[in-house]
């Protein structure tokens, strides 16, 4: 697909958004990231595109190409409900937020997207770093979005920021495409399996278990943790994947947590998307993950609108 715009992705990662901009014809010059390992992975994948190791709070941006589209998805971990009531709340993940700012003073992109959960809009500084994009020319418009609606066979609402360097917001609309199911991506040929009934199992576990059965006979996904304790339906997508493991697969007497393979699929990466070969590793990048055909279809109508 020929490239209609240059962009940067800030907080990279496993490269969810520059695969989704690929996908969308925009052409990302440069990305970067903290973590050696999401770098390595991100240039496996990604080789055409330059890449930098570093704490964004101290990037010099005059290092950084000129671009039309500044991509980022500061670190979520700080505004997630994920981390429960009792985490402290106020720490150094959220001002990575702030990176942003800095790098649009500096290039002043003619667009701006940015990715995070929802919460991140309840930030007590949310509001000043509103007006400091303002103060810079962006007209803001929030999107919160389930990848599921873009076909994605997950459940995942995330919050898309879109700035544009215009006097109106620049309101994309919302996807509405057909649910997929999470049987498109579990292999019951693959993974390692293990009894239920077995020695040690917790009880907890098996009272899940049980609870699926009776509402989905002997096929289904539960989760080992959060909520969700009844079960979900193959025919249903999946449900939000984290940083860590979290769905157990159920086949009639045995089990196994999700490989790291379909977790891939569930994210919407493609199928040959390189990973780390340790099994955590991959789990913890791609639940930290854009889904990349959620960025495809956002870039999309930013085209057809600009």
């Amino acid at each position: 697909m020929r490239s209609w715009a240059t962009a940067v992705d800030l907080f990279a990662g496993a490269g969810g958004f520059t695969e989704g901009a690929a996908a969308a014809g925009v052409r990302v010059l440069w990305a970067a990231n903290h973590w050696p390992l999401a770098v390595e992975t991100h240039a496996a994948n990604h080789p055409e595109v330059e890449h930098a190791c570093q704490d964004l709070h101290l990037a010099d941006w005059s290092r950084v190409p000129a671009h039309d589209i500044l991509l980022a998805s500061p670190c979520c971990q700080g505004h997630s409900r994920a981390r429960g009531k009792d985490q402290a709340h106020h720490d150094s993940s959220r001002s990575t937020a702030w990176a942003v700012v800095s790098c649009a003073e500096f290039h002043a992109p003619q667009f701006v997207v940015v990715e995070n959960v929802p919460e991140f809009q309840g930030w007590k500084l949310y509001p000043a770093w509103r007006m400091a994009m303002n103060a810079l020319g962006y007209s803001l418009a929030e999107h919160v979005i389930d990848a599921a609606d873009v076909g994605v066979p997950q459940h995942r609402r995330r919050l898309f920021i879109v700035g544009a360097r215009s006097t109106v917001p620049l309101h994309l609309g919302a996807p509405a495409a057909e649910h997929r199911p999470a049987s498109d991506v579990v292999d019951f040929e693959a993974g390692r399996w293990s009894p239920i009934e077995r020695p040690g199992r917790a009880a907890a576990t098996l009272a899940r278990v049980c609870a699926g059965r009776a509402r989905h006979g002997d096929r289904f996904l539960v989760a080992y943790y959060k909520s969700e304790r009844g079960g979900r339906p193959l025919s249903r997508p999946l449900g939000t994947l984290p940083t860590r493991d979290r769905f157990a697969l159920v086949d009639d007497d045995r089990m196994r947590m999700l490989t790291r393979d379909e977790i891939r699929d569930g994210m919407g990466f493609p199928a040959g998307y390189r990973l780390p070969t340790r099994h955590k590793d991959a789990v913890h990048l791609l639940g930290n993950a854009v889904c990349p055909p959620v960025v495809a279809w956002l870039l999309g109508r930013l085209k057809e609108a600009a």
